[in-house]
């Protein structure tokens, strides 16, 4: 029996939603109804998981769905589901498996081993699987088995092409699976399927697998391209959608906002502009965090809410820190003004990571972001380019959502020639650059700000102390050269002022 059909547009404004989080912002909205997909990758790329997800999203929608597999049984699949808390209830599972089975009389009617039967036979049984069922998804795991019967790239095409017409004939909606295990420069399935999905696992050289997806093809749909990062966890895979900040809108008012610190305030030409990037550079040791807690506590005394996302110190030793200049970040994530998170760049893709910053923005209206620091944020990157391209796209959304960031880098050296790891200062709005030098038997701790795009700032060097009750800047420091160097000469025939700083 032949179900009808409804109309194109129809079908095309009904999709069949992934199940996956994420995966249907990729697609553009999800799986077009009827039609034929094929989601390919190696062996461990989790193929299996997204089409459970995919049959599961279906059956909470009250659809009738079918799995048929050809190279795992039926308590394997369950098994595996189990592990995610799953338990395929309202799916329907027709299995094709090894001939020992076969020896179990209750079992003959419907298991078969594939490699004994010719492929019009397989063909046939899992037409009838489909009559009976009536579904309106279905998996078929895996086209390996299937290439493998047709022993000619002819016969499988033609195969794959009966399978499509008669399956797309009774609306269904089709997840093929392919592993990639046979010959993996056939791209027969890929012209006959309406959408092509390629994940793939990636291995550093330190710390846990990376994964990734990209949209090989999709007809008539307008998906997100490039490459999406995505993880399987305890609950199934979860896709993060490359950020593109071009669609990111927003009327925002680009006010100055002031830190309540007179001599920073001066330095920066009056504050910061509301939905700018700063970024604050700086050898190890010279405050770099501390003076971006110094923002965070400013936001939060305006009434916003700030998040911190902290890549290389242990985020007890931060709390502890900030508590002795008078910041009690404990207190402040307890009330629920700040959100601090631990990242652990061996573990955490550049992907996830600006879910994580997006999901601060968008779900807990932050306003004000600091990432601490980018040296961490590198070791996450397969490259620099992509480094540079993903806080391009990072910072042109928070700029586009009106959330002020606050970046870090930690440059080499500690003092004279200081290198960065990576050059991302052309990226910020702000540039607020910190530097040790030594002047009478002391080192000493300078503020310079280099560059605001918006507004004038001093051109001025600024001594700073930290101390038990924050972050102190003295007036402006005259009759020296070479401060920022790290060895400056005393050239002035007045008081020193660096003696003068309270």
């Amino acid at each position: 029996m032949t179900r009808a059909v409804e109309g194109k547009d129809a079908v095309s404004s009904n999709p069949a939603l992934a199940g996956v989080d994420g995966l249907d912002e990729i697609l553009g909205g999800g799986f077009t109804r009827g039609r034929l997909f094929l989601l390919e990758g190696n062996p461990g790329t989790g193929k299996t998981t997204i089409a459970t997800q995919f049959l599961n999203e279906g059956v909470r929608r009250g659809e009738k769905c079918l799995y048929i597999t050809l190279s795992e049984t039926e308590n394997e699949l369950r098994e595996s589901a189990t592990s995610h808390g799953w338990d395929l209830q309202g799916i329907s599972i027709f299995e094709l498996v090894p001939p020992e089975t076969l020896l179990d009389d209750d079992q003959q009617q419907s298991l078969l081993y594939s490699s004994d039967l010719e492929l019009g036979e397989v063909t046939k049984r899992i037409f009838t699987e489909f009559e009976r069922v009536q579904p309106d998804r279905v998996v078929l795991d895996s086209l390996s088995e299937i290439r493998l019967l047709a022993q000619s790239s002819m016969r499988y095409r033609r195969q794959v092409l009966a399978l499509k017409h008669f399956l797309s004939r009774q609306g269904a909606t089709v997840l093929m699976l392919d592993d990639l295990t046979t010959d993996t420069m056939d791209k027969t399935v890929h012209s006959i399927a309406h959408g092509v999905l390629r994940l793939e696992e990636l291995w550093p050289e330190y710390g846990a697998e990376r994964r990734r997806l990209r949209v090989l093809k999709y007809r008539g749909r307008r998906y997100r391209g490039g490459f999406h990062d995505f993880s399987i966890e305890t609950g199934g895979v979860r896709t993060f959608p490359r950020l593109v900040s071009s669609k990111t809108h927003g009327n925002i008012q680009r006010e100055p906002l002031a830190t309540g610190l007179a001599e920073l305030d001066a330095l920066l030409g009056g504050g910061l502009e509301r939905g700018s990037s700063t970024l604050v550079l700086g050898p190890a040791g010279t405050g770099k965090s501390l003076l971006t807690l110094t923002f965070v506590a400013a936001a939060i005394r305006r009434g916003e809410r700030a998040a911190v996302f902290i890549f290389d110190e242990e985020i007890g030793l931060l709390f502890n820190r900030a508590l002795g200049l008078g910041i009690d970040l404990q207190n402040l994530s307890d009330q629920g003004s700040l959100v601090v998170e631990q990242v652990d760049a061996a573990e955490l893709s550049p992907g996830e990571f600006s879910q994580r910053v997006r999901k601060c923005v968008e779900d807990h209206d932050v306003q004000t972001i600091v990432i601490d620091s980018l040296n961490g944020y590198q070791a996450a990157m397969p490259e620099e380019k992509a480094l540079v391209l993903h806080m391009h796209e990072l910072l042109q959304y928070l700029n586009r959502r009106g959330a002020s960031t606050f970046l870090t880098v930690a440059q080499h050296g500690l003092v004279g020639d200081m290198k960065s790891p990576v050059d991302v200062t052309y990226l910020a709005d702000t540039v607020i650059l910190l530097r040790y030098f030594e002047a009478f038997g002391r080192v000493r701790r300078a503020i310079s700000n280099i560059k605001k795009r918006t507004g004038s700032h001093e051109d001025t060097i600024r001594e700073y102390r930290i101390g038990g009750d924050g972050i102190r800047i003295g007036a402006p420091i005259a009759g020296f050269q070479g401060v920022l160097r790290g060895v400056p000469t005393f050239t002035g025939d007045g008081p020193n002022l660096l003696k003068d700083l309270p």
